[in-house]
């Protein structure tokens, strides 16, 4: 249909493999943040090994996004580590993984002939919350120290927006708690070199090494250079070691390890730091009288801010703009940042959160002379009371300072909102006058877009005739949560870590939740001052291996008249769908079980929608049962009037999880398939309140709204029937009926794709494009694909990727930016209308506000997907209306009619491919048709 690929992609296809990121020791590879991550040790074996060193690796942490794919990654490229002496031991939770890491550092002190190699270096990795639990080792191995060829990094996942956590968190002040130096790199090229230093950082100054990862940085893809020699290792000179060094030793008094690591270890890593220069000015004149200091994704939305702006580097220079970029956020090296600050006027500091940079600086310039001395602003600017001389005394001198925030501790920073900051500082401080009206009328045009965006979603949010539109997270279709986390009326639960706790947003009486770990134990400290006499606690698998345990052993101390709902979903299905437990069986229902009744568990009873698996099997225990699932309301109601401590584990595998692994052949798939028979169908929706199934969707008749099961989406759970309906039909032995081929729509019947007109990319510009879609659908699939596309053509490359809850149903987005060179690229997502083009593959989430704010009409271009699946919303109120239809006026009212075209995806994937499933890629088709044209996919 479409003209042959031009020879230079052809050529690049036949070298580019998806291995590359692993398999090179030099060149260019498309790969992730999480990838990179797993790149990380090989090349700093290889620059040992160039050394001369024969060294080793260790590997271990907990899984948690936004770090959750980084197992999966390392069993993927287990070939590769094993290779070059790496090994990967995950841990059964963060505290002893990394009490693992310090024991290779305890080899330092084995004795002598035993060790294999001449040092062991080691990742850590865990989520923010990880962090916070690991706090007792970090310090401990802090003060022990490290091995002169060894080292260690602390990878923490962090979640500024608590997207896929119970709450927003951040790891710096924690690993500033602990001593240890916090290295936030800006993309995936600085995964691989700033951990190239933190690893030398960690060996010179005997302390492990800290790495902020967060979403838009560890789950965006780039094009990295892979080389082991790209990074110079300069020692410092500067830095007296003390008698014995700051290795570990043996023995080695706490008082002596303390005093080592105040009056050593940190300035040998200011030292380090120094010496490398981790923290420099990016942008510096000979007459700059404004200084912005910025790191991580900070640094990113700075410099996209700043080109937002209209200031390139070179137009920076011209107004006194220096900006200074910092690797090592804690601690903040002075002489660097003396260097900086000397001759400016006012530092802005960008930052993330609550402040880490912008105390350390006020710290190092209080003693400057005060007409010498910048003024420091970040979080809030001097408000109104300050002085004549411009002082203030900072935000904890205000009542409330709120009042006069600058940029924001909650949340997240955006470049529109770093944007409007610079600016308003550079009409204070008078900068911005005296360079001239032409630059005033510049920024002030730029911020006219910004504010003319902002005003339009405001009026969009207010009169948006779209009710409905809204993509809540569910439990996927079959998911045993739907029926597990029901409890008897009357009765209520609290809820837990994991998918299930989404039950919290259902009608299932869930209320409130605890820390990982902890649940059911609040329980414990409510019982004595309330009339309620039991209480039901959700507790997944994947926790109760982590530390569940323990919350049960408390509750069963304590004495209280509780039940334990143990999800035994046989897989982690929020992070990927690993097995629970490293050993080949996993983490079994038979030694959970065996587990409860050594405890004390009154009664454990296991719940199965397959209880004849158990036959035959022996039982731990004279009080463990084991029930079919439709017995559970009855077990619960028995339950809840025992006292004491009891269990239920119920018993069935992730849907998810059943569904890969059905087409990965490795588990059975039942010859039987449940359809509706729309003329016996009255509509009463009680299947879907006996199933909570988003594959019983809604079927528009002559005779009125009917039900019909979504094949393509079905898992085969059978819940559905538990209604008795006479509509309902189950199909044994037979399969889905395929068109004949000579009946099967060809592509040709839907017209000749047209040839794309491909963007200008000269100057420097970057094009943008968003990937709106259900998630779990393949949205992120859709952002890789573009990215190795844009990788083999040898463009500047970046994706960024949303995970965690967005991926059970919800609304989700991938974010893709080209540009001529990677250079060009400054930040990971598509800023505040600035999306050339938008793959719509989903009308509803396309109107969501993190999609209509990147739009601007006559740059904009959107490719919608006419058709939307049904939403949780029908699952709960059978009168629900898709408001598709409406999603689509309100997307051209935004991008104009000439900026947007129509295409039914669904029917089309159905008509072509079978299976409604491969919509995101006929979307990815449509950008080649003229804007505003619809196509016709009846058949």
């Amino acid at each position: 249909m479409n003209a042959p690929l031009p020879a230079h992609i052809r050529k690049a296809l036949e070298t580019v493999t998806l291995d590359d990121k692993y398999s090179l020791d030099y060149g260019r590879a498309f790969m992730s943040g999480v990838q990179a991550l797993v790149k990380l040790p090989m090349l700093q074996r290889l620059r040992d090994q160039q050394a001369g060193k024969n060294t080793a690796g260790f590997i271990s942490g907990y899984r948690g996004s936004p770090l959750g794919g980084y197992d999966q990654a390392l069993w993927k490229a287990s070939k590769f580590l094993k290779e070059q002496n790496i090994v990967f031991q995950p841990g059964v939770n963060e505290e002893l993984a990394a009490t693992a890491l310090w024991g290779t550092q305890q080899l330092g002190f084995s004795p002598q002939g035993t060790n294999k190699f001449d040092g062991v270096f080691g990742i850590w990795y865990g989520k923010g919350p990880g962090v916070d639990r690991c706090s007792d080792v970090f310090k401990h191995a802090n003060m022990a120290g490290t091995t002169e060829y060894g080292g260690v990094i602390a990878v923490a996942g962090d979640d500024h927006i608590s997207k896929s956590s119970t709450a927003a968190h951040q790891s710096d002040h924690i690993f500033k708690a602990c001593g240890t130096p916090v290295f936030f790199p800006t993309s995936v090229q600085e995964i691989l070199d700033l951990g190239i230093h933190a690893f030398a950082l960690s060996r010179f100054s005997g302390v492990w090494s800290g790495m902020k990862t967060i979403q838009e940085i560890v789950e965006s893809s780039a094009t990295a250079m892979i080389d082991p020699e790209r990074v110079e290792i300069v020692i410092p000179t500067d830095f007296e070691m003390p008698p014995g060094g700051l290795h570990i030793r043996w023995p080695d008094h706490a008082l002596e390890q303390e005093a080592r690591l105040m009056h050593y270890k940190w300035y040998a890593a200011l030292a380090y730091i120094r010496a490398n220069r981790l923290n420099h000015n990016v942008i510096q004149g000979p007459n700059d009288r404004f200084g912005i200091m910025a790191s991580g994704k900070a640094f990113n939305d700075t410099r996209q801010a700043l080109l937002d702006l209209g200031l390139d580097d070179a137009a920076c220079r011209q107004l006194g703009i220096r900006l200074h970029k910092v690797g090592v956020v804690w601690p903040l090296e002075a002489q660097l940042t003396r260097e900086f600050a000397t001759g400016l006027q006012e530092i802005l500091v960008v930052e993330e959160k609550r402040q880490v940079i912008e105390y350390q600086l006020k710290e190092e310039l209080y003693n400057w002379r005060s007409d010498v001395r910048p003024n420091v602003v970040g979080k809030f600017d001097e408000g109104e009371g300050a002085s004549a001389d411009g002082y203030s005394g900072g935000e904890w001198s205000m009542p409330n300072p709120t009042a006069h925030t600058l940029l924001r501790a909650n949340a997240d920073l955006n470049p529109a909102l770093i944007a409007k900051a610079i600016a308003a500082r550079l009409k204070k401080t008078g900068l911005l006058a005296a360079a001239g009206a032409d630059m005033a009328a510049r920024i002030d045009a730029q911020l006219a877009i910004l504010e003319a965006k902002e005003r339009s979603m405001v009026v969009q949010q207010a009169s948006s005739s779209v009710a409905d539109a809204t993509r809540q997270p569910w439990f996927c279709s079959g998911c045993p949560h739907n029926t597990s986390t029901v409890v008897p009326e009357g009765s209520r639960a609290m809820g837990g870590i994991g998918c299930h706790f989404m039950a919290t947003w259902m009608d299932r009486s869930t209320i409130g939740f605890t820390q990982m770990g902890g649940e059911g134990v609040p329980w414990v400290g409510q019982q004595p001052f309330t009339t309620d006499q039991h209480i039901f606690a959700n507790l997944g698998d994947g926790t109760y291996f982590h530390s569940g345990l323990l919350a049960i052993r408390q509750s069963i101390a304590a004495g209280v008249n509780i039940t334990y709902k143990i999800l035994y979903n046989d897989a982690v299905a929020m992070t990927g769908g690993q097995q629970v437990g490293e050993r080949p069986e996993g983490h079994s229902v038979l030694q959970i079980a065996e587990s409860l009744h050594a405890e004390g568990a009154k009664k454990v009873v296991i719940v199965t929608d397959e209880p004849e698996k158990y036959e035959g099997v022996n039982i731990p225990g004279d009080h463990v049962q084991v029930k079919h699932r439709d017995l559970l309301d009855d077990i619960q109601r028995e339950f809840r009037a025992l006292p004491g401590t009891t269990a239920i584990i119920y018993d069935q595998t992730c849907a998810t999880e059943k569904r890969r692994r059905r087409k990965r052949g490795t588990a059975v798939d039942p010859a039987k398939r449940v359809v509706i028979n729309e003329l016996v169908c009255e509509g009463c929706g009680d299947c879907s309140v006996q199933s909570n199934c988003l594959s019983v969707e809604p079927l528009e008749t002559e005779f009125g709204r009917k039900r019909t099961i979504n094949q393509s989406s079905c898992n085969k759970d059978m819940s559905c029937l538990k209604g008795f309906c006479p509509s309902f039909v189950s199909v044994e032995g037979g399969q889905l009926k395929k068109k004949g081929k000579n009946k099967a729509a060809t592509p040709a019947e839907f017209g000749l794709l047209g040839e794309p007109a491909i963007p200008s990319l000269a100057g420097g510009k970057v094009w943008g494009v968003v990937v709106a879609g259900v998630g779990g659908t393949g949205v992120i699939t859709i952002g890789q694909l573009l990215g190795m596309a844009a990788h083999i053509e040898a463009k500047g490359i970046v994706t960024q990727d949303a995970a965690g809850l967005a991926q059970k149903g919800g609304a989700t987005w991938s974010h893709v930016l080209i540009g001529d060179t990677q250079d060009d690229i400054r930040t990971t997502r598509v800023g505040t209308a600035a999306a050339d083009l938008i793959l719509a593959c989903d009308p509803l989430v396309t109107i969501n506000g993190e999609t209509m704010a990147r739009m601007r009409e006559g740059r904009t271009h959107v490719a919608l997907n006419s058709h939307s699946s049904p939403t949780a919303a029908f699952v709960r109120n059978a009168n629900w209306q898709n408001p598709e239809d409406a999603c689509a006026a309100e997307i051209a009212r935004a991008v104009g009619i000439d900026g947007m075209g129509t295409f039914d995806a669904d029917a089309a994937a159905t008509v072509l491919m079978g299976d409604s499933i491969y919509v995101n890629p006929m979307i990815l088709a449509t950008p080649g048709r003229r804007a505003g044209s619809r196509w016709s996919t009846s058949r």
